[in-house]
């Protein structure tokens, strides 16, 4: 009997050991993506099944682990709309209507395949747990499960070098197993100031056949900003911090 406390013991420690590994490189994963605080300018382009294009350019800001905003740049329809994320709060500003108004994580305020949730992503490590999967030769592949009901995905599979650890794909899933989408992370460009990451994220679905859309990121560079500008107050002002 003791043998067989002892073993399990060990075998839960070591289960310990590996989750906390995981985690870390999760974590990891996070900081080669983006400093902790930065801005950023970024196209998206949705393809839709017939072969058009929808361009949208936005400047974004993020401070800390829950907070990032967003200022539509173009096209001048779009012009001076805004999000901002507060956790798993969002809200959509409107400059006609002149003021904020709640959407959800799963919706999509500009069409496409990307919702909210990825075009406001946070920190992966701030809404899920990690565990090792089997991985390849030259990735590690990482199974998150969402630490509560209200992230967008109940589970990703997730792709990571293992020399520089950056990440190059994610899967997402529904709680029943569903793949919802695919987004692949291409094109690694120094951006500066020790940032150097994917500058091109495609992403497609199972549940969109023929769509296909794109995040490009121009510039990211850190910039601290006061707790004021993730506020709906201030979502109307954006504008005002793009230099």
């Amino acid at each position: 009997m003791r043998t067989l406390s002892m073993l399990i013991l060990t075998i839960l420690f070591a289960l310990n050991v590996t989750a906390q590994d995981a985690n870390k490189l999760l974590k990891e994963v996070d900081d080669n993506l983006m400093p902790e605080s930065y801005e950023s300018i970024r196209k998206l382009i949705n393809e839709e099944a017939d072969g058009s294009k929808k361009e949208f350019t936005f400047y974004t800001v993020k401070k800390g682990k829950d907070k990032i905003a967003m200022l539509y740049i173009s096209p001048a329809s779009e012009k001076g709309r805004s999000t901002l994320r507060l956790g798993e709060n969002m809200w959509l500003y409107i400059p006609s209507a002149n003021r904020p108004i709640r959407i959800t994580s799963l919706q999509s305020v500009v069409g496409g395949v990307f919702n909210n949730a990825d075009i406001m992503q946070l920190e992966y490590s701030t809404e899920y747990d990690a565990t090792y999967t089997k991985g390849t030769d030259t990735e590690n592949i990482l199974d998150l499960k969402a630490k509560n009901k209200t992230v967008a995905y109940d589970k990703l599979k997730m792709w990571i070098t293992k020399d520089k650890k950056i990440l190059r794909k994610v899967e997402a899933y529904s709680a029943s197993g569903m793949l919802i989408k695919t987004l692949e992370f291409k094109d690694d460009k120094n951006f500066g100031g020790g940032i150097t990451r994917p500058s091109l994220i495609e992403t497609y679905s199972p549940l969109y056949k023929g769509y296909r859309s794109l995040m490009i990121y121009q510039t990211i560079k850190k910039r601290q900003f006061p707790d004021e500008v993730f506020t709906q107050n201030y979502m109307g002002r954006l504008g005002d911090l793009k230099k």
